[in-house]
């Protein structure tokens, strides 16, 4: 018998909606964590100038401190987010 042509582009239509949804939930993970990100590195950074304007240093100790520690923080955050591969 042969398949009625509706039901073949119901089934295609389906298919393209579920592609869709995918894409969109892949691109909002991914910019959710892009915003986690950004939060983080800027409170180091944040934290790091309001330390060293605390303690009156010259140079931006605390700055380059918390900066790198929240760049590395937050970037085991990102691998540790990766979908794992099977």
């Amino acid at each position: 018998m042969a398949e009625d042509p509706s039901n073949q582009k119901n089934k295609d239509l389906n298919d393209k909606f579920d592609d869709a949804r995918d894409k969109t939930s892949m691109y909002a993970r991914y910019s959710s964590i892009a915003f986690q990100m950004l939060g983080t590195i800027g409170l180091g950074v944040w934290g790091g100038m309001k330390l060293d304007e605390w303690q009156g240093n010259k140079n931006p100790i605390w700055t380059i401190i918390l900066s790198l520690t929240s760049i590395g923080a937050s970037l085991y955050l990102f691998i540790k987010q990766l979908p794992k591969e099977p």
